[in-house]
């Protein structure tokens, strides 16, 4: 840091010291916050309430506030505070990851979302917005290390008023070492990335951003953002995270619980459904034609083919001979499907209206017991030949077993599809028993809506509706009594608590243990891998169509490379409001994104979207070629970490091997590597890099990464924020070559 006014080294040293002292005294009111919060918390989970069900419920109330609050503000660690400004009108403000007040109740720290830190990232010398001076206020854990001044209006700031300046604390942000997580840009947030994080959540917003433009990081920020600017309506319905891989969301997860956001739910396509683990990876083929809208009349077929109308069937039950008639199957049938109800669910009143049926039969035969034909029910119900006629007229299926019947029977499949080719069946033909791959999953959850639950046996549903219902008022006047409402506690969840009498669940599980749960937002990341039918499901779970897209045209991993985002959201383009493009490369040296983007014009895939380099770094680009891969590697591996060492001190920053997707099994038991982001040296495939960064990057075989997409090389060759080492053993194309 060098002082560029100031009476001497000592000056920079008090103006630390100050701010020093305001970052304790913010630290001090966020641990009494933290203590208050989980004391209260035990305070009301320990108190004996009077032994009724509105007293319990009211407990709870109270608890899961305390304990929502407390976590919220435990999660809320380094850097607190890392901001300032200094007002046109002698007004301070301090800028930082939430809003704090003192012990007297007045504003202390300006949460960086508020409308009133907004000139932290906006204000310019053109436009100051009232800001005379801003400062970045830089720490470590909570040591103030540095501050760097911007003046912005000259004329209100006096020349006893020191400013200071560094490297920048973007500049600084991008050459800090890696730690295998996304560290938060809340610090360093550009202008045109805080206009992108503050718009309204009304429709579909594409963020179309190159290699390292911060796309990923802005639409964190942005979810933050809209959980403190939307509340009220997001508190309830949490917002949901669609990532590439779990090792990207394994690199996201602390981004928004730093800065104080706990309801969310991030998952990848693969693991949408809740208890559905997709392990398999189809090819780029059959995952075309598994994307298409297409399948959305195929499960509407495979559904409506469970519901039969069978010829006219003789049934011995007990002592009586009766036969369930096709006109009254069909009659049930069409009642059954006016309920609007799912296959499965409509099941109940279908077979509840042919066993009425039944027992007018039997009544009939035995005129000697009355009018009422309820007890006929009970012999309808034990009769195999009885239960085996109605299911098969109407049968219970779950998602799995249909989706298993489509691949494996090539006639069902057929009936069901007709609008597909002989040869795309045929490609979609499995054995019963397979592993999902990650594009059944959008098939299964159409299956699932159009299906629903499976009958369940025990308890009336009238009754379990009635007690649900009492307990959900019981829980609404909680709620009001204890003036708790607007926040994550409300009524229906304590209703399910009392129900299921176990303790109250965070927005994000309950969310994630529900298909049917539908989200106030949805942020998609690498939104160009989706495919149609992922869109469909994805609307589904939005009703209010709010949705944060971001990705990279240039990056997808097909052959077919769309030109516009219209071509890839498919039915979601009637949300799309609006397109932003970032063109800025904060992350890849210019020497390394250059010749990426040489590259991509070598083998006629010019960039769509092109971005341009923030910084450039000497040495960031070295080619190995070699006829001894196996020999080489590792020594090429040893001499990157030792120069990673030197580079970012010992022991410090990440290095990635980036292979063929084919050769991850076998780099991984010859180098004695795993591709877990907590490994400071990690091997993975381009596919499993997207949207992650390292410090170094080495990349293996570029011809066959070509061969296998071209896309891939383009992301494999922008993972690295300092150095890039190409290792072949064969030539390598011109735009490759030193």
């Amino acid at each position: 840091m060098n002082e560029i006014n100031g009476t001497g080294a000592g000056s920079l040293e008090a103006e630390i010291a100050v701010e020093q002292a305001f970052v304790d005294s913010a630290y001090q009111i966020l641990n009494k916050l933290r203590r208050r919060y989980r004391e209260n918390q035990r305070s009301a989970e320990a108190f004996k309430w009077r032994n009724s069900p509105q007293a319990l419920t009211e407990r709870d109330a109270f608890a899961a506030h305390w304990g929502d609050g407390a976590t919220r503000l435990e999660n809320v660690g380094d850097r607190l505070v890392f901001g300032r400004l200094d007002m046109t009108d002698e007004r301070i403000h301090y800028i930082g990851r939430i809003g704090l007040r003192s012990e007297v109740g007045s504003q202390m720290l300006i949460d960086w979302r508020a409308p009133a830190a907004r000139p932290f990232y906006q204000a310019t010398g053109a436009n100051p917005q009232g800001v005379a001076r801003r400062r970045h206020i830089q720490t470590r854990l909570q040591k103030v290390i540095g501050i760097e001044d911007e003046v912005l209006d000259t004329a209100h700031v006096s020349e006893n008023k020191l400013v200071f300046q560094g490297e920048g604390a973007l500049m600084e942000a991008l050459t800090k070492a890696r730690d295998g997580h996304m560290s938060d840009i809340v610090a360093t947030i550009q202008a045109e990335q805080d206009e992108i994080i503050r718009r309204t959540a009304d429709g579909l917003l594409v963020i179309q951003g190159g290699p390292g433009t911060g796309k990923t990081a802005v639409a964190l920020h942005r979810a933050a953002f809209l959980l403190y600017a939307e509340r009220a309506r997001l508190e309830k319905s949490g917002v949901l995270i669609i990532g590439p891989s779990p090792t990207f969301l394994s690199y996201i997860d602390k981004v928004l619980p730093s800065l104080g956001e706990t309801g969310v739910v991030s998952r990848t396509m693969a693991t949408l459904l809740p208890g559905i683990k997709a392990h398999g990876r189809d090819s780029e083929t059959v995952r075309e034609i598994k994307g298409r809208l297409d399948w959305i009349q195929i499960c509407a077929n495979a559904a409506r083919s469970f519901e039969r109308v069978p010829a006219d069937t003789s049934l011995s039950i007990a002592s009586y001979q009766v036969t369930l008639f096709a006109k009254d199957v069909y009659a049930a049938r069409a009642n059954a499907r006016r309920s609007g109800l799912p296959h499965n669910e409509a099941w109940e009143g279908f077979a509840l209206e042919l066993m009425g049926k039944l027992a007018a039969q039997m009544h009939e035969q035995n005129q000697n017991m009355g009018t009422n034909l309820e007890w006929y029910h009970d012999y309808i119900r034990g009769s195999l030949p009885a239960q085996k006629a109605i299911n098969l007229a109407w049968l219970p299926m779950s998602g799995i077993q249909v989706l298993e019947k489509l691949y494996a029977n090539p006639e069902f499949l057929a009936q069901c599809a007709p609008m597909l080719s002989a040869a795309e069946r045929k490609l979609l033909w499995r054995p019963r028993g397979n592993p999902l791959t990650e594009s059944d999953v959008p098939i299964l959850d159409e299956l699932e809506e159009l299906l629903g639950k499976l009958p369940k046996r025990s308890g009336s549903a009238a009754e379990k509706a009635h007690a649900y219902e009492e307990e959900l008022a019981r829980a609404g006047e909680a709620i009001a009594a204890l003036e708790l409402g607007g926040g994550i506690v409300d009524a229906r969840l304590l209703a399910e608590r009392a129900a299921a009498e176990t303790e109250v669940k965070t927005i994000a599980t309950r969310a994630a243990q529900d298909r049917q749960w539908t989200y106030g937002h949805i942020i998609v990341d690498e939104a160009q891998e989706l495919n149609p039918l992922a869109w469909h499901i994805l609307l589904r779970r939005c009703p209010a169509r709010s949705f944060t897209v971001t990705g990279d045209l240039d990056q997808r991993s097909t052959q077919s490379r769309p030109r516009t985002w219209k071509e890839i959201l498919g039915p979601a383009a009637r949300a799309l409001t609006g397109e932003e493009v970032l063109k800025v490369s904060y992350r890849t040296p210019a020497s390394v994104l250059n010749r990426a983007n040489a590259l991509m014009d070598e083998l006629g895939y010019p960039a769509a979207f092109p971005v341009i380099a923030a910084r450039d770094i000497a040495d960031s680009y070295e080619l190995s070629i070699t006829t001894d891969l196996a020999t080489s590697l590792p020594q090429i591996i040893a001499a990157e970490v030792k120069r990673l060492d030197q580079t970012v001190g010992e022991g410090k920053g990440r290095l990635a091997i980036l292979v063929p997707s084919d050769k991850v099994s076998n780099w991984h038991t010859e180098l004695n590597l795993d591709s877990s982001l907590d490994s400071r040296v990690s091997l993975m495939s381009a596919l499993q890099s997207k949207g992650l960064e390292f410090d170094y990057v080495i990349v293996v075989e570029p011809e066959e990464l070509i061969a296998q997409n071209p896309g891939d090389i383009y992301v494999a060759m922008t993972r690295p924020t300092q150095r890039l080492h190409v290792v072949s053993s064969r030539p390598v194309p011109a735009a490759l070559e030193l």
